[in-house]
């Protein structure tokens, strides 16, 4: 063999290696990426090629499966009562990726789940059954917050303070997921959808932070407890009327403007919402303390699951002493949820301690068998002290018995709340945000923590606050909650 042609063979077997080489990456790599690319349609086809698993409350499946007409996709996602369950389940869709539940769970759903396959799946290769997702979502409170909110844009979490176990998710208005699961017909809805100036595909009560207004001076007063600043809810406390904020001569006024506000203890400022009060508060405290409780709450966590993302609540930083101060009344640039809110009021019901807040219970296969338990593994974790606890709960029944949140009263029910108006708009020049943030026990000893958020209603600019408007929606939930 001349040179010539050893070269020519070796430069050929160069090149079939190569060939080789490119193939395995295609078939193992870069096939894998294929595999799973969101726009693959075969992934479509295998996933709506039988019918899914449900998402479950109370027993009853709220979600189901129906035969299409023709087509390579035989099936698509249904949903009973879509409108209410929408902030729980989102949705399935043939032509858009899954969210909420339905995304977080869509292997488990679809049957892809490696922990769903039995010995014999393995070896053949085939699809395992779909598995189901158990809820914790109370359906009575769930439609009591529905139904309450009515025609209101608005959000609403209602928690067993004892388990963290979330009743219910409401948030208004909503939309019916079955809109959006057909191919053919998904498109032109969720145009619709998006063109919708209320944004109904928005989970307010998750995600989208608002400020609180009022209702985070429990945060405050918590703080100023914990720290020792004032030993007890009963104490006067150093809070000059009218309040000046810090190097500016814009003077903070009451809502109430003949309230008792004038060195108030922290009971009676909570009772009449005094603002003078939780703004000096806040200054003496300083940023940072503030802060330091707020996050022990739960603000500004990046990483809230609950299993879905729920928006991070936040407390801000690098502020003079004027803004500081604002926060102390749940403006500036505090943000929260009504999960967040509703995880304050269950800490406090809960004797100072928060259990992490989930809205699925357990997992199953096919054959009803557990693959993960989440009440097992809700843990509980100490934030502020039992007597702190205690005195704010007793503060906060002041505030429903005799202050600013007489609509959330029920008869026999033990009911603690704190109202919230919070500014909208540059020098509060659209209608304010209306909150209520609220716990009930009843003689039998059932707790439920509610937080209702009102970002929009038909009632006129003045009528507009959280007893008036957010108050009546806990009532509705804490009744269902607590109904025996």
């Amino acid at each position: 063999m001349n040179e010539t042609i050893r070269r020519a063979s070796v430069f050929a077997l160069l090149l079939v290696l190569a060939l080789l080489v490119r193939a395995t990456w295609v078939q193992f790599y870069d096939g894998t990426a294929l595999a799973d690319d969101k726009d693959n349609r075969r992934n479509a086809i295998e996933t709506y090629s039988r019918p899914l698993g449900n998402i479950v409350v109370a027993g009853s499946a709220i979600t189901g499966s129906a035969r299409t007409k023709g087509g390579d996709l035989a099936y698509r996602r249904t949903y009973t009562d879509g409108e209410l369950y929408a902030a729980v389940t989102g949705y399935a869709s043939q032509a858009y990726a899954p969210t909420q539940l339905e995304g977080i769970y869509k292997d488990l759903l679809n049957g892809t789940d490696d922990r769903l396959k039995t010995v014999m799946d393995t070896v053949t290769g085939r699809r395992a059954d779909p598995g189901d997702v158990l809820t914790t979502i109370d359906p009575a409170v769930q439609k009591a917050g529905y139904r309450a909110l009515g025609g209101k844009k608005g959000g609403a979490v209602a928690i067993d303070p004892r388990t963290g176990r979330i009743l219910a998710v409401v948030s208004t208005p909503s939309y019916d997921p079955s809109a959006l699961t057909d191919a053919n017909t998904a498109g032109a809805a969720w145009k619709r959808l998006n063109a919708d100036a209320d944004k109904p595909l928005t989970n307010r009560a998750l995600r989208q932070p608002l400020p609180p207004g009022s209702t985070f001076k429990l945060v405050v007063a918590a703080a100023a407890l914990e720290d020792g600043l004032y030993e007890n809810v009963d104490e006067p406390t150093d809070s000059p009327d009218p309040y000046t904020l810090p190097g500016t001569v814009r003077v903070l006024e009451n809502e109430n403007r003949s309230a008792p506000c004038r060195n108030a203890s922290i009971r009676v400022a909570l009772q009449y919402s005094c603002n003078n009060v939780f703004a000096h508060m806040a200054v003496q405290l300083g940023q940072d303390k503030v802060r330091a409780m707020a996050e022990r709450f739960g603000f500004d966590d990046d990483e809230q699951d609950v299993p879905v993302r729920a928006y991070a609540s936040v407390y801000p930083s690098g502020m003079d002493k004027a803004s500081t101060a604002l926060t102390g009344i749940g403006q500036f640039d505090v943000t929260a949820t009504p999960l967040q809110m509703a995880m304050v009021s269950a800490t406090i019901a809960n004797d100072g301690k928060s259990v992490a807040p989930h809205m699925v219970s357990r997992i199953t296969d096919s054959g009803g068998d557990v693959v993960t338990d989440y009440d097992e593994r809700a843990r509980a974790t100490k934030v502020v002290s039992s007597s702190t606890a205690a005195q704010l709960r007793s503060a906060m029944e002041t505030v429903v018995r005799d202050g600013t949140g007489t609509n959330a009263l029920i008869d026999g029910v033990t009911v603690g709340g704190k109202t919230g108006t919070a500014q909208h708009g540059e020098n509060n020049s659209k209608t304010p945000y209306a909150w209520f943030t609220s716990y009930g026990r009843s003689g039998s000893g059932k707790e439920v923590a509610v937080a209702v958020m009102v970002e929009q209603s038909d009632a006129a600019r003045s009528e507009v606050s959280g007893n008036g408007l957010a108050a009546p929606v806990a009532r509705a939930m804490m009744e269902a909650a607590l109904k025996s």
